[in-house]
């Protein structure tokens, strides 16, 4: 479908910060810079964006930096995200709940 073809021509992505749009773009591969809604409350998405950013994964701003963010960004510098393990959480879960 002509959605998909152009999600995998896409050379980087901007998102917001939310947890499953990072990690599905992410665990494609593509290169994400995301975008902080600093209006909501806590701020969890500035706390997602920095350790994410400080695994190398992804450059991050505001809406008033997007700008220069995408001026500076060298997408080079990102790393891969590492594939996700879900049997080692489900082990996990095994074991909290006595199931093995």
């Amino acid at each position: 479908d002509s959605t998909c073809q152009r999600k995998n021509s896409v050379m980087f992505s901007v998102s917001s910060v939310g947890a499953g749009s990072c990690l599905e773009t992410l665990e494609e591969g593509k290169p994400l810079v995301v975008v902080i809604n600093e209006k909501l409350m806590d701020n969890h998405q500035l706390e997602l964006a920095k350790q994410l950013h400080r695994g190398g994964h992804v450059f991050y701003c505001n809406c008033s930096t997007l700008v220069e963010t995408l001026q500076s960004m060298d997408l080079s510098t990102l790393k891969p995200f590492p594939p996700g393990q879900p049997e080692k959480f489900a082990l996990f879960l095994d074991n909290v709940f006595g199931f093995q």
